[in-house]
């Protein structure tokens, strides 16, 4: 396994494994440890059916089915997240850290590039690490503490980002459980240890026990300042590339910019645990 780093802030490509195939118990724990220290890891040129993307996956963790999005006929487990020519709008195309308005959001999510356009389509990437490690001291001091909403409501919820697109909340039941949950401002990450912002401009709706109105210019001044040029990796996609991202200390952001192409890919997420 050869690992060739992209960029000085985050990524590596993964060379020298093959993910249709069987991997000994050491290999899988080097794959994950390059994700912890990477954020995102890409494996080039593989070549997968929807049931060997599934069985790589859960070799890091039960997976996830979405609780809004519809799945892949006959595969529960991946999202297919497709975008026709003729579609104006495309899915993940905002900064998020995926699922976070669950108490136990991703550990992290795997997806596969089935169908890319010939210009645009790219992904960004946010590290979220180095975005706390840059904040001054002051402020590290005051986030410390602090409690953030998170929330489904602002994309999945009737009135949302996805009320009317091809994207709904399943289900009546589902739109009522579009509830709230809390998690620290500041998260340890729980393999590396280090502190990490945790909150994003999707699924955050304000802090405990503060109003949206007041909540706002801390969480814009955060927002804007962990997605800023320094912190950020861009990611071109190329057919059959696997990518996987570490949910817990990332955002990322699907472009948008291939007006009359079609991109197809497939993803499964795997679960996580409770941010503390």
């Amino acid at each position: 396994m050869e690992i060739t780093p992209l960029c000085s802030m985050m990524g590596a490509r993964i060379e020298g494994v093959d993910l249709t195939a069987a991997r000994d118990n050491a290999t899988t724990d080097a794959i994950q440890q390059a994700l912890v220290d990477y954020g995102f890891i890409v494996f080039p040129d593989q070549h997968i059916t929807p049931e060997e993307h599934i069985a790589f996956g859960a070799q890091f963790g039960p997976l996830n089915v979405h609780p809004h999005m519809e799945s892949l006929e006959g595969h529960p487990e991946i999202l297919n997240i497709k975008k026709e020519p003729e579609e104006t709008a495309n899915f993940g195309g905002g900064w998020h850290t995926d699922l976070t308005f669950l108490e136990e959001p991703p550990l992290g999510s795997i997806l596969y590039a089935r169908e890319v356009p010939p210009l645009g389509g790219d992904t960004l990437y946010a590290n979220m690490i180095a975005a706390y490690d840059a904040l001054s001291e002051g402020m590290k001091e005051m986030l410390e503490c602090m409690v953030a909403i998170h929330s489904a409501s602002r994309i999945y919820a009737q009135g949302g980002v996805y009320a009317n697109d091809k994207h709904p909340a399943k289900n009546k039941e589902e739109q009522a459980a579009l509830a709230t949950c809390e998690h620290p401002v500041v998260r340890t990450h729980p393999v590396s240890g280090r502190k990490l912002l945790f909150v994003n401009p999707s699924f955050t709706l304000r802090f405990k026990n503060m109003r949206k109105s007041e909540s706002r210019p801390i969480l814009q001044y955060l927002y804007n300042h962990s997605t800023t040029a320094e912190f950020v990796y861009r990611h071109q996609w190329t057919v059959n590339d696997v990518a996987m991202w570490d949910n817990r200390s990332t955002q990322h952001y699907a472009l948008n910019d291939y007006q009359g192409h079609r991109r197809v890919m497939h993803r499964v997420t795997v679960d996580g645990d409770r941010p503390f």
